[in-house]
């Protein structure tokens, strides 16, 4: 006989195979576009020859198998709305037109288990609340980026995101106005935010994110106003933990992370043009520092495809 499996179960997600960083900045108006392919193994790959406008950026997944790079500061020093697709082998297309406020220091997941959202950010260089936006952008699972969706929660910038649940994502920590946060906004598989959600773990701000074992996931590093290694676990019902005890691996901010191998994860790149990467068990487990592979840079994004 077949099992019987309830209407309403739910089970673990299987994810993407390989990943991407792309984009970044190295300093003294260093802006820059190559991208390094993370295997299924989580190894990184050499330096592929950039495509698109310099920039620092940030991305996500959509379509199940592909991604997209999005909305950044670069050359000519100003704030960017364009994108780049990113296909289900990896290759990056050449800019397509921005949809949207432009704006900086966005982050961007996965929801819907096709689909995605950039949020947050700054439309201006200044760090003042008046330039700081909670706008949300939605991606089609054609890589279609609509128009700017009215905020929700604090404006922010300088976030962290990632997806939970199989088909939900979450924004969490960041800063406003001299000052760092730990709230958490939960994105639903229909891609509404929702308000404020009372922060736990440090407040911090220029960290990354990414989901593990097929339904969960973790925010980590970033700088409280010194570099930090701590890492924070997001349940698959979106429930964020306090800090865990034991950090491993280089602290540092401006970073970026994404998913391999199904149900890992990898933090990679970072503040002190910096290339070494950390890998993420299944179990949310943060391994100590892999030697780097390719160009140190920070303020970059990263995704999952394949």
């Amino acid at each position: 006989m077949f099992p019987i499996i309830p209407a309403n179960s739910v089970t673990a997600a299987s994810g993407n195979d390989e990943g991407i960083f792309g984009y970044g900045y190295r300093g003294s108006q260093q802006y820059q576009s190559m991208t390094n392919l993370i295997s299924n193994t989580g190894v990184a790959s050499t330096d592929v020859t950039g495509v698109g406008s310099l920039r620092r950026t940030t991305a996500c997944e959509y379509g199940g198998d592909k991604g997209i790079f999005g909305y950044g500061y670069g050359n000519p020093f100003s704030n960017a709305s364009m994108t780049n697709l990113v296909s289900n082998t990896g290759v990056v297309s050449s800019d397509v037109a921005g949809v949207g406020t432009a704006a900086a220091d966005r982050v961007a997941c996965e929801y819907g288990g096709d689909k995605g959202i950039f949020g947050f950010g700054s439309v201006a260089q200044e760090v003042s609340a008046d330039y700081m936006t909670d706008v949300t952008n939605l991606v089609s699972n054609t890589g279609v980026v609509a128009s700017d969706t009215a905020g929700v929660g604090t404006a922010s910038y300088n976030k962290g995101a990632c997806e939970y649940g199989g088909d939900k994502g979450i924004f969490g920590f960041g800063y406003i106005n001299y000052y760092y946060i730990d709230e958490t906004n939960l994105v639903s598989n229909a891609g509404v935010v929702a308000t404020d959600t009372v922060g736990v773990g440090t407040a911090r701000q220029q960290l990354a994110a990414c989901s593990y074992g097929g339904d969960k996931g973790i925010f980590g590093y970033g700088t409280d106003g010194s570099a930090t290694a701590v890492t924070n676990l997001v349940s698959n019902a979106g429930v964020v933990a306090s800090d865990q005890a034991t950090v491993t691996g280089t602290a540092r901010q401006y970073l970026a992370g994404c998913e391999y191998g199904q149900d890992k994860g990898i933090f990679g790149y970072g503040s002190g043009n910096v290339s070494m990467t950390n890998l993420v068990s299944n179990a949310g487990v943060i391994a100590s520092d892999t030697a780097g592979v390719g160009t140190g840079r920070y303020g970059l994004g990263a995704c999952s495809f394949n």
